[in-house]
């Protein structure tokens, strides 16, 4: 039998989730255990700087959610 090359299939191309800021090494996630950990470690600049990030996080969720909720006819 002879071999047969594979072929694209045209058309069936999805379109890619682009998150709009990648997670990049060295980043944290503001959730409950980093910034716990940062509290107990008590170094006064981290904790300013976790609070930060986290409070940015929370802006930018929130307004995700605002725009889903316009969205799907809630707002």
């Amino acid at each position: 039998m002879p071999v047969r090359k594979a072929t694209k299939k045209s058309g069936s191309k999805k379109k890619a989730y682009k998150a709009k800021a990648p997670i990049r090494p060295g980043s944290m996630i503001p959730y409950g255990p980093p910034i716990r950990d940062a509290i107990r470690r008590g170094n006064r600049a981290e904790m300013k700087k976790v609070a930060a990030a986290a409070r940015k996080f929370i802006k930018e969720v929130e307004a995700a959610l605002a725009a889903l909720d316009k969205r799907i006819g809630k707002g």
